[in-house]
Formats: C-alpha cells, structure tokens, sequence
C-alpha cells in the first residue's frame, strides 16, 4: 500500500474541496507560525495537566513542573509525528481519559505508581506497535466499547469538574461562596456562550478568552497571586521523577492500561479522521509508526512527571476550518510546546489559574466528552445486544462504586473505579453476546 495516495480532484464533491493547503504544501513563515500557533490555542494542551493538578491539590512547584512536562513530551510527539512518523497534521496533548484515574491517584499519595503505569503500559504498547500487534486489539475496541468507555470518563469526570467549580463539597469553608461563582460561572458562560453561538476567531479561541478572562476575575478578587511567577527562572529542565522513585502496583497498572488502551483507539478514529479530511490513505506501517511515537513519547512523560499524550480531534476539526491541512504548521506548533515547556514562568503562569476557573472550564469540557460518547453510541447497530452491553456496562460503572465502601485491596481498587468498571463490562459483555456468537455462527468454532 503506498502511503500516499493520488487523488483526482476532479472527482471530488464541493465538501471534499475544503482544503486550500494540501498535506505537503509549504507556506510562507509568518502563515506558518500563525496557523502553528492556532493549533497550539485550540489544543488545549495546558487546561487537562492544570485541571489534574488542581484537583489533586499538588504544591506549586509540582503543579508548575507537570505543565511543562506536559508542554515537552506534547512538543516532541507533535513535532516528530508531522515530521518523520504518521506524517499526518495532528496535534498530540494529555488524553482526558486519564484525568480522573491522575486525580484518584494524586489524592491516594499514588502518583509514583501511576508515573509507574504509565512508563509500563507505554513499553507494551510501543512493542504492540513495532511488533504491527496493536491493530488486532481494535477488534476488541468497538464503538459499543469505546463509546460506552468515553461516555462514562465523561461522567466520571463531572463530580471532580463539579468540585471545582463550586469551590469543594457541602460543608467546606468556602463551598459555592459569593467569590467561587464570580469566577466559576462567567468561565462557564464565555465557552458555552462562544463555543455555540461563535464565529471564527471567537469559537475557536473559546477555551483561551474564558481562561484569560476568568483569571482577570480572579485578580480582581484577590484570588491569583501571580507574584510567585517571578520565583520561576526564564530557562529550566523538568525535574526527573518528581514524585520519588517509580513503584509499580497490578491496580494501578490496570487502571492505566485499559485507560491507555482506549486512547490508541481514540488516536487510531483520530487518524482515520485526517486521512479522510486530507483525502490521503496511510500505511498500515504509518499507523504502527504514529501508535510508536505516541508510546514513547509516554514513556518519557512518565519519567518527568507527566501523563500519556494522544491525537487531539479537536485540531482536525481545524483543518476543514481554516482550510490548512499542511503538516508544516503542526510542526510549528510543536516547536512552540518546546518553547513554553522550557520556560519555567509559562507553567508556572498557567498553573497559578485558581480551581474555580478551571472548572468553569472544564464543566462545559465534560458535557462535551459525555456527548462525544453518547454520538458514538448513537451510531452503532441497533440491536437487543449492544442495547445490553450498552445499558449494563453503564449502570454497572455508575453503581458499583457507591457499594465498593466495605472492600479493600485489588478488589475494592477495582470496583471504586468507573472507568475500569465500565471498559471491563462492556468487553467481557461484547466478547460473550457478539464475538463469540458471531463466530460459532460462521462455524468458526470458540
């Protein structure tokens, strides 16, 4: 298969036309580091590293350093996968589907062992990849799976996003104060507002005028004290293993794997995606090249202190908007994460945003992951058996935690965990109604 495939134009309908800029087409410099800088706006890389740390409650230099772990392992990926690997416009960032498990962790004083999951799960999946083993596992990652999956980090997100937002729980001081909705619900509104009803520069830019403005609020009230920045140097390196040496645990491990496993299959709809807008077929070695990068690209983000980085759909999106579906610009904009990750000042700039603005941010962020799995779901068969493990999987992860109180160790790890919950059930569930089924009914045998 070769890995770039001629298309006649033609042939093409007015909606395939979109693009103005093919993939390889070369734009002037200052076109470049502007289209670069609009994904580096777009891809929100910062808010998902910002959103953990304050939920965690980590220190200062802790939160800084994760931003700009985060800024470095995304620069590096995004960089060297438009340049050299899947050769493809993508933006790489922090996966969502990691928030909630990073946030149970930091509050169990775990994050040692999820820098240790992580580093582990990123091997596999970088020996799946060169090995071309990791595109057998999409059988198992179907849209029933991966719908259900993301639905429920949607969910499982919206109690962390909801405490920030209201400033903590009923009976914190300072819970749903006069001072924590003046910053948390005109966040809120400027995305909700510009993210529907925007045009242009004012939809795309949503998520960073509603971060800008709500930290304004914040130093108008006295919540930002911005004075620390001047502590950070100009110039520094991320520190290495900043939670203590690696530990490895099985539930965390499995916690972060199933995780990471949904994000390749998020990647893989994310390069179909690209290949499509730009009207180019890839490679099966492209793909395994793309999936490689991405995992080590992981492993060295565990070890500075970050989390794994992922395809962001969101800037193929910008492809059909701006018409620029050259990878050149991507790789501006990978440039730019390794400037910012470098420059302590810019983490600690973008850490210092006070909790209730981030869940202003973020409360709106997860509505939309919560529809993004719901429009997955909406597409697959309907049939009574995805209707089963749709409905069972849900009601299995949403409830089996608030039982799991009187359970320890691996068990109650497990069954405290709606993510995990939920990615097991609908697996098991579609290997016993479908899988199996399906090939004993080709007499194909078990």
């Amino acid at each position: 298969m070769e890995d770039l495939k001629t298309i006649d134009k033609t042939n093409e309908t007015p909606e395939e036309q979109l693009l103005t800029v093919g993939l390889d087409e070369k734009l002037p410099p200052l076109k470049s580091f502007l289209y670069g800088l609009q994904h580096v706006f777009v891809s929100n890389v910062w808010l998902d590293p910002i959103f953990v740390a304050a939920m965690i409650g980590l220190p200062f230099a802790l939160s800084a350093n994760i931003v700009n772990s985060i800024f470095i392992a995304a620069g590096i990926v995004t960089l060297l996968q438009a340049a050299k690997f899947v050769k493809l416009p993508i933006v790489q960032g922090p996966s969502a589907a990691f928030d909630s498990i990073m946030i149970a962790a930091g509050k169990a004083n775990g994050l040692a062992a999820a820098s240790g999951a992580i580093l582990v799960s990123a091997i596999i999946v970088f020996i799946l990849s060169v090995t071309g083993l990791i595109g057998k596992l999409k059988v198992l990652f179907t849209p029933v799976v991966s719908g259900t999956v993301i639905f429920l980090v949607g969910i499982s997100l919206s109690s962390f996003t909801l405490s920030e937002f209201l400033g903590g729980s009923p009976g914190d001081a300072g819970f749903a104060s006069s001072t924590v909705l003046m910053m948390s619900i005109p966040t809120a509104c400027i995305v909700l507002i510009l993210s529907i009803f925007g045009k242009g520069f004012l939809k795309s830019f949503s998520f960073l005028i509603a971060l800008v403005v709500g930290d304004i609020i914040a130093i108008c009230l006295g919540e930002a004290d911005f004075g620390m920045i001047a502590e950070k140097a100009w110039f520094g390196l991320p520190t290495f293993l900043p939670y203590g040496n690696l530990e490895f645990e099985w539930t965390t491990f499995l916690t972060f794997f199933v995780a990471y496993i949904v994000a390749v299959i998020e990647a893989m709809g994310v390069y179909q995606a690209s290949s499509t807008i730009l009207k180019t077929e890839i490679s099966a070695k492209r793909i395994r090249n793309g999936f490689a990068g991405e995992s080590a690209g992981s492993m060295l983000s565990s070890l500075i202190g970050g989390f794994p980085t992922t395809a962001y759909a969101q800037n193929v999106g910008l492809l059909r908007l701006t018409g620029v579906g050259s990878r050149y610009p991507v790789m501006i904009a990978g440039v730019i994460f390794l400037v910012l990750g470098f420059v302590p000042k810019a983490g600690a700039l973008l850490a210092l945003t006070p909790s209730p603005v981030v869940g202003g941010i973020f409360l709106p962020a997860a509505a939309t992951l919560v529809f993004t799995g719901i429009s997955l779901l909406a597409k697959v068969e309907q049939s009574d058996r995805n209707y089963m493990i749709i409905g069972l999987s849900i009601i299995l992860a949403i409830s089996l935690p608030s039982f799991s109180t009187g359970f320890t160790g691996a068990a109650g790890a497990f069954l405290s965990n709606t993510i995990l919950i939920g990615a097991f059930s609908s697996i098991i569930l579609h290997l016993l109604f479908v899988n199996i089924p399906n090939r004993i009914e080709k007499g194909k045998g078990i």
